[in-house]
């Protein structure tokens, strides 16, 4: 059996706060990244704190002793060189395991992804396959800043700024109070620029999905658009979709430069106003130095941490939307069948759509459809586009979970069936078959080994032999993913011939004559014919007069609109 594996979730769980709970949920590595952080953290503002006291105490001893001999002064020199070794070598192992933990992030966060993805329906998975792949090739990535830059920024900024203001506070009350004002000028106006860039990030990571979608599309249509002499017709829209993600792209980067100006301004302005005011009082006598000393060395130290998170923020900002995308698809309800343990021979035996109903972004499709499928026949599912065909063969496969209704084959609902033994009785040909790199030999094996008889024999019904005599290197030649190198045609009847090849007694087919010229369609569906005259259950999905003309039975398919 051919397998190819969307609605977006219908609620989109949003962050909350600076740090995403969810990160430290689905990834271990981050739990214990930010154990080290807090940690290293803690150290370092001890460090910062003992440093300044230190020098505080030498330099206002030695400007208001005169005692200039360093053996005075060996017990605070000592404690200063072992502080700030400490706080070297706290940052040295920080930048060390962030850049370690940041990459087992990612790929903690893309197993998850892929997890989950692999897991949806193929209806859930399929509206969301473009803005999966920017997130798992380029997308989270973009995670690494925020744990190698912002996060350490935003826990100095709960640590090591209100213990220092503490300590500030207890050398010199007024250099407290006059930070304790400007400081939350910094906050404000991070808060006025983020509210300036919401939607900055996420209008970047749709146009580069947009981007990134449509020339995949187009690289995979290039054989085709040559042979049409339509090669250069996209460029135009390639160009409009390259500008808009340079202007978006632009724009937050402007937006991120000027911000790292205004706080840096801030800061500074406000680190000015305590050097003024300490440098007064020493004038008039009003403080002794050591405090004042202590106070300037401690002032940037205050700010330091809120002006590095307004730095970082941009740079964070598009990992976490990103972030916030991949942890909607981890988080999604697939809805996937859990499967049984019941075995059924399909051979000879009745497929039954019982009321079978089947929930969709619109309303219910298909809606209650009913109809028996039986060995020996071809029976096509038809009705207007979004009506559910597809749907109901996916639920044949067992793929999806019917909202109302079953299938069941032999009496026995295909859920309560084991998944393997029933697929490795079905031969399934989807709109879009899977191909994969390559060479054409082994994505006609792709489903197990072809008899070359069989091989022979349905290449000639699907006039795959002619693609082969066009081709080189014949049965040996390398394809690409999707079938890259192949045209639409082609690509049909390779996994036409892989479906017909197959001894297995169900063949479910989603529109099969589709990019086949009339001649072609012709001998594929006598193809069908002589399958179902052999005794197998034919169902097949299409609308076409030459398709429905040779139907034993025609099913028709509604949907019903909520």
């Amino acid at each position: 059996m051919t397998i190819e594996v969307g609605d977006v979730p219908t609620t989109r769980e949003r962050r909350r706060g600076p740090i995403d709970p969810r990160l430290w949920r689905h990834s271990a590595s981050a739990r214990g990244y930010l154990i080290l952080t807090v940690a290293l953290s803690m150290i370092n503002v001890v460090m910062v704190i003992v440093s300044a006291l230190m020098i505080g105490r030498v330099l206002a001893g030695v400007i208001t002793t005169r005692t200039v001999d360093i053996s005075s002064w060996t017990t605070e020199l000592g404690v200063l060189a072992g502080a700030v070794g400490i706080r070297i070598l706290g940052t040295w192992l920080q930048a060390r395991f962030a850049h370690r933990a940041s990459t087992r992030v990612v790929a903690e966060i893309k197993e998850g992804v892929l997890t989950s993805a692999t897991a949806m329906s193929p209806r859930d998975l399929d509206p969301r396959r473009d803005e999966i792949a920017t997130v798992l090739t380029r997308g989270v990535d973009g995670l690494a800043p925020y744990l190698t830059g912002y996060l350490p920024s935003l826990i100095l900024s709960v640590t090591l700024t209100p213990i220092t203001l503490i300590v500030i506070a207890l050398q010199d009350m007024t250099s407290a109070v006059i930070i304790l004002i400007t400081l939350p000028l910094i906050p404000i106006f991070m808060i006025l620029i983020g509210l300036l860039t919401k939607g900055k990030s996420e209008k970047t990571l749709a146009a580069m999905t947009t981007l990134s979608s449509q020339l995949l599309d187009l690289l995979s249509g290039l054989p085709t658009l040559r042979a049409l002499g339509r090669q250069d017709g996209p460029a135009e829209r390639v160009r409009e979709l390259g500008d808009s993600h340079r202007r978006t792209t632009m724009s937050a980067l402007r937006v991120a430069f000027l911000s790292s100006m205004v706080l840096e301004f801030l800061a500074t302005l406000s680190v000015a106003l305590v050097a003024v005011s300490i440098g007064l009082r020493l004038v008039y006598g009003d403080m002794s130095l050591e405090p004042g000393v202590v106070a300037l060395i401690l002032a940037p130290e205050v700010y330091l941490p809120l002006r590095m998170v307004g730095m970082q923020f941009h740079a964070a900002e598009d990992g976490m939307a990103a972030a916030d995308k991949a942890f909607s698809v981890i988080e999604a309800d697939t809805s996937a069948p859990a499967g049984g343990a019941v075995v059924v021979d399909a051979r000879g035996t009745d497929i039954v759509f019982d009321t079978l109903s089947v929930n969709s972004r619109g309303g219910v499709a298909p809606y209650e459809l009913s109809g028996v499928m039986r060995p020996g026949a071809i029976t096509v599912l038809t009705g207007a586009n979004g009506s559910g065909k597809s749907s109901a063969a996916q639920a044949v496969l067992g793929l999806i979970e019917p909202s109302g209704g079953f299938v069941s084959v032999g009496g026995t609902d295909v859920r309560q069936l084991d998944e393997n033994t029933w697929w490795a009785q079905i031969a399934w040909l989807p709109q879009h078959p899977v191909m994969l790199p390559g060479t054409i030999r082994e994505n006609l094996h792709l489903t197990g080994p072809i008899d070359s008889d069989a091989l022979q024999n349905s290449s000639a019904a699907t006039g795959f032999d002619g693609v082969l005599a066009e081709l080189s290197s014949g049965l040996d030649t390398v394809v690409g993913a999707g079938g890259v190198g192949l045209s639409l045609g082609q690509r049909q009847r390779l996994a036409l011939t892989r479906v017909l090849s197959s001894d297995r007694p169900v063949l479910v087919l989603d529109e099969p004559t589709a990019h086949l010229d009339a001649d072609s369609e012709t001998t594929v569906l006598d193809a069908l014919r002589a399958r179902a005259k052999g005794g197998d259950t034919v169902i097949v999905i299409g609308h076409r007069p030459s398709v429905l003309a040779v139907a034993d039975q025609i099913i028709e398919v509604h949907a019903h609109e909520n």
